[in-house]
């Protein structure tokens, strides 16, 4: 068992962001991918390091970044709730809305 598990529409953001990586390179999309699951399964370890974002979330989730992407979850969930995976720099308010409509 991993630890996590991903909100459907998270699954779908990793989807799209190998998607979008590999039109430049599927090597480079594997990588950010596995670079992505090697931060959350750190994540599942230490379910606190992920900081907060008092500007875009309002029920306790944690974000982490990796390169360009935010990993929003859920840090008292068991197994940890991966709520999205999204571009870090979109609109706040964009991603408000997104986090609010994956409750």
């Amino acid at each position: 068992m991993s630890g996590y598990d991903f909100h459907p529409e998270a699954s779908l953001d990793l989807e799209d962001i190998w998607d979008y990586v590999a039109k430049d390179g599927l090597d480079a999309a594997d990588r950010l991918i596995a670079e992505i699951r090697g931060c959350i399964e750190a994540a599942v370890t230490f379910p606190y390091m992920g900081h907060r974002r008092a500007d875009i979330d309002s029920r306790g989730l944690r974000f982490l970044h990796v390169h360009d992407y935010l990993i929003a979850y859920a840090p008292e969930e068991r197994p940890l709730w991966i709520i999205a995976v999204i571009h870090g720099r979109r609109n706040p308010k964009v991603l408000s809305a997104i986090l609010d409509s994956r409750q």
